[in-house]
């Protein structure tokens, strides 16, 4: 038999043991949230990448030429018209850019002068939503035609916040459009949230009166307001409209706080005429952009940004209600002129 162990090694040993649990629990123990908000950019990334994949592929191969010549320049030209970016502001782009690149540059170099350009003129927006008043629900009114995926988002929207802590309260101010009542009571049913609405064919501005009344009365302190989308009566729509926010201030000090242009982002340059009209008559501060998919094209985002003012605040990239993320504009830039394989 060997010998027996002295004081000296039960001592050495313990002291191993110890140091061995300690070091387990500190890596049991280790913080895991930047490492999930890390998967979480990632798989938002590869979102946003998929659904700008088609306007990638163009960037690419005009980048992807030897030299920057006259052709190179043509062609840039036609992929960002053919990404939906418009003249006036591929106009601009293709201007700082020239101003920007030194003699004798690579098309690398344009790809990566381009994307830089293209963040800080996006970034140069607020992607952020407009702040909360200090008292009293926080009031956001959605606008957009029929078939934007207007109400759906409202719905999205509406999980995200109640998830998020907020108490929320719907007003469905479409009363026109058939079904669109039920489907915001669905959306409603999904995140627990109240909707307030009246009958099918009922005055707008009546329904979001009763439902900022609600809100106030409840304590809620977000009231998403849902309105008709009727573009092809297009004065009556633009005053009723007027009359919606003329009624929400009314009855919230400062109401609306928000107001939210839901775009289609596989419309192209219909987005721009949409833009104009609504941040016309609604005074639109925002966009949300839904669809942006493998079949849209991106550079909507830019044009309604750089001709309009507009910030596209959220995009949608599926079906689900987590698929609608906040607009970052590094991420947006980075997909589009990512080099190329």
């Amino acid at each position: 038999m060997g010998a027996p162990f002295g004081s000296v090694e039960v001592a050495v040993g313990l002291v191993v043991v110890a140091l061995a649990v300690v070091l387990w629990r500190r890596f049991r123990a280790r913080p895991t949230g930047p490492v999930r908000i890390s998967a979480r950019a990632a798989a938002q990334d590869t979102l946003l990448a998929a659904a700008l994949g088609r306007t990638r592929e163009a960037f690419k191969a005009v980048f992807s030429r030897p030299v920057l010549d006259a052709d190179t320049w043509d062609a840039l030209e036609e992929a960002l018209l053919r990404a939906d970016v418009g003249a006036s502001s591929a106009q601009v782009l293709l201007r700082d850019l020239r101003a920007q690149l030194q003699p004798g540059a690579t098309p690398e170099q344009a790809r990566e002068r381009l994307k830089a350009i293209v963040a800080d003129k996006l970034e140069a927006l607020p992607t952020a939503m407009n702040p909360r008043p200090e008292s009293g629900p926080y009031v956001v009114l959605v606008v957009g035609v029929n078939g934007s995926g207007k109400t759906t988002t409202i719905g999205k929207l509406a999980s995200r916040w109640q998830k998020e802590g907020r108490t929320v309260l719907l007003g469905a101010g479409d009363t026109f459009r058939a079904g669109a009542i039920e489907q915001l009571k669905v959306w409603g049913e999904r995140a627990g949230v109240p909707v307030i609405a009246h009958q099918e064919g009922a005055d707008p501005a009546a329904v979001i009166h009763d439902a900022l009344s609600a809100g106030v009365a409840r304590g809620a302190d977000t009231v998403l307001c849902d309105t008709a989308g009727r573009l092809q009566v297009q004065k009556a729509l633009m005053d009723e409209l007027a009359k919606v926010r003329r009624v929400a201030g009314k009855i919230v000090a400062g109401a609306p706080h928000e107001v939210i242009l839901v775009l289609d982002a596989t419309i192209g340059q219909n987005a721009l005429s949409q833009a104009k009209l609504f941040k016309a008559a609604a005074g639109v501060t925002g966009i949300i952009l839904t669809k942006l998919d493998g079949t849209a094209k991106g550079g909507v985002v830019l044009a309604v940004a750089m001709e309009y003012g507009l910030a596209v605040k959220w995009v949608g990239l599926g079906e689900k209600a987590e698929d609608l993320r906040p607009f970052d504009a590094r991420a947006f830039a980075e997909a589009l002129f990512a080099r190329a394989e």
